[in-house]
């Protein structure tokens, strides 16, 4: 595990197993070992179709395998269903990032997650999506309740897993586990503006793959 000094989280209002929404290792990481460290019995369910290409869905999905085994955690691997997240999408095209495209992306990722956890038998869902500074969480949270709502045995945990140093021990995580570091949100319209202020700034389009975090920069 690890060396942190940790105050055990609170559980969540229903008990039993829940069931951990993971967009990627980086994000999951601190709140992975959290869990854990609090004796909290989980799953983690990776379901990201918006995630592009499929390269990078693949280096994000191995990263959140890899270091789930290493501690044992349960792996849902869900569809890539691509086709339905492009549907949903249409007419988004050229919506900023935290704008309603976003709130459709977390919808659909959550409704599935909400689906799983109630027929399997999870009272409880979450997700690593808030612990990014990059993200609202407020924006996060309101999907995660409308997803839960649909189901009447089934909560969204609204816990806020950036307080407590939770921010600074998801770096040193990355860092210690030489996790891949993705340069952009995730989707091929957050890939396209990045790469646009990238040239805007003089600086090289993204490579898929390159971008490591390291703990030993001689690596």
């Amino acid at each position: 595990m690890t060396d942190f000094n940790r105050n055990p989280i609170p559980l969540p209002e229903k008990p039993g197993k829940v069931l951990l929404h993971s967009c990627c290792a980086p994000c999951s990481g601190e709140v992975m070992e959290a869990m854990l460290a609090s004796g909290i019995d989980y799953t983690i369910f990776f379901y990201n179709p918006n995630i592009h290409p499929e390269k990078e869905y693949l280096l994000r999905k191995e990263e959140n395998i890899r270091f789930a085994e290493k501690h044992g955690v349960p792996f849902i691997d869900a569809d890539y269903d691509t086709d339905n997240w492009f549907a949903r999408a249409k007419g988004m095209e050229d919506e900023p990032e935290r704008g309603i495209r976003c709130t459709m992306c977390f919808d659909m990722r959550f409704e599935r997650t909400a689906l799983y956890a109630h027929e399997h038998g999870f009272p409880v869902i979450t997700s690593s999506l808030g612990i990014s500074r990059w993200k609202n969480m407020a924006q996060i949270n309101d999907c995660g309740v409308r997803a839960a709502a649909r189901y009447p045995d089934l909560m969204y945990w609204e816990y806020n897993w950036r307080k407590q140093g939770g921010s600074a021990r998801m770096i040193e995580i990355s860092k210690r586990e030489d996790f891949y570091q993705q340069e952009y949100c995730g989707c091929v319209y957050s890939l396209r503006d990045t790469n646009r202020h990238r040239r805007e700034n003089g600086r090289d389009r993204i490579q898929f793959g390159v971008q490591f975090y390291r703990s030993n920069p001689a690596k």
